[in-house]
């Protein structure tokens, strides 16, 4: 079974009528995969499905839709391999041993 073939039963399992550009989705996926996080490509799939749908998009929307996602993509300034900024433990330096007896201190 190809590619074409399996969007044409999926499409018929989830009862939607759907044409689907599979190299167009296929390159977002991978942008968002590849410069936001790898969990973005399929998430990315299903919001502009999602989007697509509730917009009753026909190809040229969809291909507008696509084209905003992509841009995003592309645009995103955070490389994939970054740490989330809430994950990363930052190292506090010990100052234990610096001697703050001649510090001033506004009361």
């Amino acid at each position: 079974m190809n590619l074409h073939d399996w969007i044409d039963e999926l499409s018929d399992v989830l009862d939607v009528d759907a044409e689907v550009d599979e190299g167009l989705v296929a390159d977002l996926v991978d942008a968002a995969s590849r410069t936001v996080h790898p969990g973005a490509g399929p998430v990315t799939a299903f919001l502009l499905g999602r989007a697509a749908g509730c917009a009753d998009a026909g190809p040229e929307e969809l291909e507008r839709l696509a084209g905003r996602a992509q841009a995003l993509a592309d645009g995103w300034d955070r490389p994939a391999s970054a740490p989330d900024p809430d994950d990363v433990d930052l190292e506090v330096p010990d100052d234990s041993t610096v001697d703050h007896s001649s510090d001033e201190f506004v009361r």
